[in-house]
């Protein structure tokens, strides 16, 4: 093989190895559609998410719940882009000590995102599926006592 080919098809390498981290590095761009104010309401009052922007590389997030006129925050969340992986970062009241839990991306596309702890006790997985502008569906999943569990909440944007 002449130099001037290997040469060439090392460039050709090194661009398409920038192109993909670039594209690993953008991940947290393809998750603003989550921010803003989102409702499900249930017999045990309104829950709401609630995501914001704080940087180029972080997503931050609280869950809680409004009945009658108590708001109970039982979980906050970061979405952090760290080099090529995007992490899913849940803190939640009464749960592991309050010690935040690390989810790992497994799927982000412009419409899903799919984040995986294998070794969490429950969930396993969390998902989250803009099916329109306005309406999401959050997922968690896994195995709980041996036994399948999946807990899915629709949900729609109020601001």
């Amino acid at each position: 093989m002449k130099t001037g080919t290997k040469l060439f098809i090392a460039i050709i390498g090194l661009l398409l190895l920038c192109a993909w981290t670039i594209k690993q590095r953008d991940d947290i761009k393809k998750t603003e559609w989550l921010i803003g104010t989102w409702e499900n309401k249930t017999l045990k009052g309104t829950i709401y998410e609630t995501w914001k922007k704080i940087s180029d590389n972080e997503l931050s997030g609280m869950s809680y719940i409004v009945k009658d006129k108590d708001t109970i925050v039982f979980e906050t969340i970061r979405l952090v882009q760290e080099q090529e992986v995007l992490f899913y970062i849940p803190i939640v009241k009464n749960q592991n000590d309050g010690l935040p839990v690390r989810f790992t991306a497994k799927l982000i596309s412009k419409n899903q995102m799919i984040f995986e702890n294998l070794q969490h006790e429950f969930p396993q997985i969390i998902s989250y599926t803009n099916t329109d502008t306005n309406t999401l569906v959050a997922e968690i999943s896994g195995t709980k006592n041996e036994q399948e569990r999946k807990q899915t909440f629709p949900m729609k944007r109020v601001k």
